[in-house]
Parts: structure tokens; sequence; C-alpha cells
């Protein structure tokens, strides 16, 4: 078991790497938010269904279990769209930064449906994340919408974290990502429908469109997010959070590369950020002495 820890935990760090060029993938494709989500999950929902035959892996399930997948998938659906729109309306460093407060909503949502205790220095944390965030507020002022769609794209990502760790546990990763991603494709498709969105001009994409979003559904959606409900098996919610809380770091640093001056931000607004990433990992290093 510790082996398997060591393992999980390394590949963690993998994937949050991979998830920070997502921030990166969806500032570069020009669809708008919803679209976007919809192709995303609707061709990592093919790759993963391919996985699935190719290694023969039983996916039937009870109703009820079922029943459990797709509510877990319309959280993650509901998660990507406010992150993307997110980095539409704002950029990718603030996106990213706020989208770091997913391991303050962890410690608050795990007492709830998990019924551990309340943790006061938890609590304190959370303060801090606060006035992290309350700079981030002052300085760029100019990016409210952003925050504030990129701070509910957090708090899905946390419950999401939360429900899911259950369900990987129990069944086999492939199997939870296919039904929770698919979930998220009836949803958007029975929207688009509904607004008479699918016409010609829909699927009529550029060639780099195209090439991102192959990327971004495979590598960055099917590969990712079934390795990600796989190492939970192995690691709590909270230090999936806690690492996951890495990926501002990896995605700002990628972004600059990528965009250069439009992702640098003031100093004020780097301080708000060392803030929330110091709460993160002091909150990470007491976990660990106190365990």
């Amino acid at each position: 078991m510790p082996n398997d820890n060591v393992k999980s935990y390394l590949h963690l760090h993998l994937i949050v790497f991979i998830w920070g060029f997502t921030a990166v993938l969806g500032a570069l494709i020009s669809l708008d938010a919803v679209p976007l989500v919809w192709y995303r999950m609707s061709m990592a929902s093919v790759f993963i269904l391919l996985f699935i035959w190719i290694k023969r892996i039983p996916f039937k399930l009870p109703l009820k279990i079922l029943i459990g997948f797709i509510f877990a998938g319309l959280i993650i659906t509901l998660h990507w769209l406010t992150f993307f729109k997110a980095i539409k309306v704002s950029n990718i460093s603030v996106t990213l930064a706020c989208l770091s407060t997913g391991a303050f909503f962890t410690s608050l949502l795990e007492p709830l449906l998990h019924g551990r205790k309340i943790i006061l220095y938890e609590v304190f944390f959370g303060v801090l994340v606060i006035i992290g965030l309350g700079i981030i507020f002052k300085v760029e002022s100019n990016y409210i919408e952003g925050i504030l769609f990129a701070l509910s794209s957090a708090f899905l990502s946390a419950l999401f974290s939360v429900i899911n760790s259950k369900y990987a546990k129990l069944y086999n990763p492939s199997v939870v990502s296919f039904y929770e991603i698919l979930s998220g494709v009836v949803f958007l498709s029975s929207y688009f429908l509904f607004i008479g969105s699918f016409d010609s001009a829909f699927f009529q994409l550029s060639f780099n469109d195209w090439m991102y979003l192959a990327l971004l559904s495979s590598i960055c959606t099917a590969y990712a997010f079934i390795a990600s409900v796989k190492v939970m098996k192995f690691l709590s919610p909270y230090t999936v959070m806690l690492t996951i809380n890495l990926e501002p770091i990896y995605g700002i640093i990628l972004a600059v590369i990528v965009f250069h001056d439009k992702e640098k931000m003031s100093i004020e607004f780097y301080i708000g950020v060392l803030i929330i990433l110091s709460t993160v990992i002091m909150n990470g290093i007491i976990k660990y002495y106190k365990k």
C-alpha cells in the first residue's frame, strides 16, 4: 500500500500538470465555453468507450449507482463550464488563482458529506484564503466576472472530489469516468436541442480548433480523468485537492510562456496568490505531521 500511495501521488502530479495545460488549450480554442465543453466531453466519452471495449471491462451497474454517477457527471460538467467561462471572460492567471481555493471548499464539504469533525486550524486557514482572495478582488476589479465564475468552478471541483472519492474506491475508474462524462454529454446535448443550436454552423470548426480539441479530449480529459479517479483509490479527497492546487503554478507558468504579456499580472495579484497557495501548503504540512 505505501508503494501504491507514492506511485499514485507522483501520478497525480503528472495529471495536475496536464490540467494546467488544459487552461492554455481552453484559451487557444475559439469556441465559447458551452460548445467547448460539449465537444470535449463528447470526444472524451468516445475515447473512454474505446478503452473499455479494448480492455473488455464490464460496465453494467445497478440503477442506484448509475444515478449517483449521473449526479457526479452533472457536477463535473458545471465545473468545466464555469472554468472555461472564467478563462473566456478574464484570463488563465485569474482563473487558476481562484481555482486554488478548492482545498478550502473541500475542508468545509468533507465534514458535511463524510461526517468528519470541523478542524479549527482549517477554519483559520480559510480566513487567510479569504484575505488572499480579497487582495485579488481589489487589484483585479476588471476581472470580477471571471473571478466569480472561477470561484464557482473551485467549489464544484471540491464537491466533485468529495463525492467521487467514494465511487473511486469501489468501481473501475474507466467505467466511473465513462458514465460521468456521458451524462454531461446527454445533459448538454439536451440543452442544445432545446435551443436549436445543433445546426451545420455548430460543427464547422477550424483545423486548429479540431487539433486542440483532440488533444484536450484525449490526453487532458480521457486519460487524466480516468487516472485521477484511479489515484483516489489510494489518496484522500483532501490530498487530491491539495495537490490539484499546484495546477495554478503549472498553468500560470505555461500561460506566460504561450501568451506572454497578456498573462502578466500586478505584484499585488501574485501576493494574493502566494497567500492562498502558502495557506494550502501549510495545511498539508500540519496534516502530514499530525498523521
